[in-house]
């Protein structure tokens, strides 16, 4: 049995009678697959910021990278893979588009996703005067709707589970 089928399973066997009702099977694989990526991520940049990255700055000749951008920067990189692949495995794994395809549109849609929540935490913080803090929090939630539909409708559209659209 391959990992995508294991970690589908597993995802599967959480998706209870009362979510049923209430989410689809697509979304609910999407939200767990993004909650998993998004672990990762916070872990990954923990141990790179304190033990692989421990407090040196990156030198490049145009630009010197600090510690905790560095570190953002790599774990940034590796969730960016996890994450599509995750997404074209389990959340969306129906897609007829190739590889590659599915690839520049995530970039693409990631990429996004990045410049909207830059944008958004500015209008909030800057000029509806928010609190960062819940500026974050609210942008986010926005870029999880813009994300999910971008992966949908864009990056791994075609059929999903037979249903073609």
């Amino acid at each position: 049995m391959k990992a995508a089928e294991i970690i589908t399973r597993m995802v599967d066997f959480f998706y209870v009678k009362p979510l049923r009702r209430i989410i689809p099977l697509e979304t609910f694989r999407y939200a767990v697959c993004g909650g998993i990526n998004m672990l990762l991520g916070w872990v990954l940049y923990a141990l790179l910021y304190k033990y692989v990255i421990r407090g040196c700055y990156l030198d490049l000749g145009f630009v010197v990278m600090s510690p905790h951008v560095l570190a953002l920067a790599v774990q940034f990189v590796i969730t960016f893979f996890t994450g599509f692949w995750l997404n074209r495995h389990i959340a969306f794994h129906g897609s007829p588009l190739r590889g590659r395809v599915q690839l520049f549109r995530y970039l693409i849609s990631v990429l996004g996703s990045v410049l909207l929540n830059y944008l958004l935490l500015k209008f909030f913080v800057e000029a509806v005067h928010l609190y960062p803090t819940p500026s974050q929090a609210v942008t986010s939630l926005l870029i999880i709707g813009y994300s999910y539909l971008m992966q949908k409708y864009f990056s791994f559209r075609g059929c999903v589970d037979g249903n073609c659209r």
